[in-house]
């Protein structure tokens, strides 16, 4: 994600930077794209990065909380924008997220095949968001998000009778959730780029207990949240 960040930077300090920072901050800028905005609806796409997390609330206290090993996932998607009124849009982002969390169990055992559990994610992503949008200065635009989505996980076990004792951690098929974050438009001559960064907060419990009440891996958890960081560029 840092080198990918550093990527972009670099590129507005090419040859082209110059050109680019005249159209977008100067004090009589060339106003790209004008009217697009105006559209009752609009399209796009959009590219990025996540870091998913689980939260998990006991039912009473431990001396050593489950660790989560997050790794870098990535997204893809489509925007479907609706214009309310000038500064408030209703968006639809159906997408395709990936991520992967290992998850290490304390006082178990020495046996990795114990202590460690992996958690593949495949996440069709439904948020439904408010975009609220601040007075277009020059060629930028910055907005704040904010909204519930819901998510079904392909990758999902739900329907396996095996639990941790045959090394299968069970997570629910469906999960809720809601979302806040910031991003800024950008009108270039040809189309809107908008980069935003995104918290996304579960509400509901996404852990499938054990068979056994009293089991090591899951008989102390009162819940299991994800919670995720997402960075999207996307394109109108």
């Amino acid at each position: 994600m840092k080198k990918v960040v550093i990527l972009f930077l670099l590129v507005l300090t090419t040859k082209g930077h110059s050109q680019f920072a005249k159209n977008m901050f100067s004090k009589d800028p060339i106003i790209n794209l004008e009217n697009w905005q105006k559209q009752r609806i609009y399209f796009g796409y959009y590219l990025g990065f996540n870091s998913f997390d689980f939260k998990f609330d006991y039912k009473t206290p431990v001396k050593e909380d489950i660790q989560v090993k997050k790794t870098t996932g990535f997204n893809v998607g489509v925007v479907a924008d609706l214009r309310l009124q000038e500064y408030i849009n209703l968006r639809f982002e159906p997408g395709l997220y990936y991520t992967k969390r290992d998850l290490y169990f304390p006082g178990i055992s020495n046996k990795e095949s114990d202590y460690l559990r992996e958690v593949n994610s495949t996440y069709i992503h439904f948020p439904l968001l408010l975009k609220f949008s601040a007075l277009r200065t020059g060629n930028i635009r910055p907005y704040l998000v904010g909204g519930m989505s819901t998510t079904l996980n392909l990758s999902s076990n739900a329907k396996s009778k095996d639990d941790n004792f045959e090394q299968k951690f069970r997570v629910k098929q469906w999960t809720a959730a809601y979302e806040l974050g910031l991003g800024i438009d950008i009108f270039t001559e040809y189309f809107i780029f908008s980069p935003s960064v995104r918290g996304m907060f579960g509400i509901t419990d996404e852990l499938i207990r054990d068979n056994t009440p009293d089991s090591p891996w899951t008989g102390n958890i009162d819940s299991m949240k994800s919670r995720a960081l997402l960075i999207n560029f996307t394109f109108h």
